[in-house]
């Protein structure tokens, strides 16, 4: 999720406000004179700023569309899911700067957020909320640790659409195997299927959700952030490690454990990062000329 369309929308929408102003002010004085005509920008102006307005209101302060690009959040978002995004959740931001206006909520330990990227802010992310501000979460022999609770956990037997998994890798080029081919790409992701196993997590009361984990790949070894704040993450090779969440910012992971870069490697999302909460898949689109299918629509948990 790289491209905000607001930068277009909102200078667009700006520009035949100031035009539907300056017509109202100076060009509608002279034409009641017969001395000019309406320009072409203003019939612009009157035909298209209301239907500009309607989108930038609602795709600012109501809902807004998102794809899914990556297997993070597997298996309860995959690769071409499409989704709404729940924009006044969080409170409600101006467009382009983020500024938050109205103080409406604030994210809550499982919510599926997404935001601007910490490192640069030019991308969105989403991942699930694990902590937030005032919470100290971390791992104990593997096992999720919210304030010095275990969050319940227990094994499931999932079984995982053979079709998403297909898709869980995206042809093209690689960092490590070079470039795959759509039914290479295919291949590997069943073949960690074969070694995926999943749980079924309860971070808040009357919330569950479930969790990947593959376990084959260091990614301890990466964790700069953890490496930083709790050095134990290491040696434990992942299975130990605690950190305390500021007020006003946001610990999150992605749901494919061992397969997501999120909070564990670059650190903590600041509220004002935040752009909603995704609450719905709408659509999913396959790689290629596949057409849409709308088999995957349910809320998002």
């Amino acid at each position: 999720m790289d491209f905000d369309f607001n930068i277009i929308l909102v200078p667009l929408t700006l520009g035949l406000a100031i035009i539907w102003l300056l017509d109202i002010a100076w060009w509608h004085f002279k034409k009641q004179r017969g001395l000019a005509a309406s320009p072409a920008a203003v019939r612009w102006a009157y035909e298209y700023l209301p239907i500009l307005a309607v989108v930038l209101v609602v795709r600012s302060f109501i809902i807004e569309p998102f794809n899914i690009p990556s297997s993070s959040m597997v298996p309860t978002l995959y690769t071409g899911d499409f989704i709404t995004v729940n924009k006044y959740a969080y409170g409600l931001r101006l467009p382009l700067l983020n500024t938050k206006v109205v103080d409406i909520g604030s994210p809550q330990r499982g919510d599926v957020a997404v935001f601007r990227f910490p490192p640069n802010p030019k991308v969105y992310y989403i991942k699930r909320v694990i902590g937030v501000g005032g919470d100290t979460v971390g791992m104990h022999n593997g096992q999720l640790v919210v304030n010095g609770q275990p969050v319940p956990t227990v094994p499931v037997n999932y079984q995982a659409d053979p079709t998403m998994v297909a898709q869980m890798y995206p042809a093209g080029v690689s960092e490590v195997e070079g470039v795959l081919t759509a039914e290479q790409a295919a291949q590997k992701g069943q073949a960690e299927e074969l070694e995926a196993r999943y749980q079924q997590e309860s971070p808040a009361a009357g919330h569950t959700h479930l969790t990947r984990h593959v376990g084959n790949t260091p990614w301890y070894l990466q964790a700069q952030f953890l490496a930083q704040h709790s050095p134990e993450v290491i040696a434990s090779r992942g299975q130990d490690w605690q950190i305390t969440v500021p007020q006003g910012q946001y610990f999150v992971m992605g749901d494919n454990r061992d397969r997501s870069f999120d909070g564990r490697f670059w650190g903590l999302v600041p509220d004002e990062n935040l752009s909603g909460k995704a609450s719905y898949i709408w659509m999913h689109k396959a790689p290629g000329l596949q057409l849409p299918t709308f088999a995957r629509n349910k809320v998002i948990e």
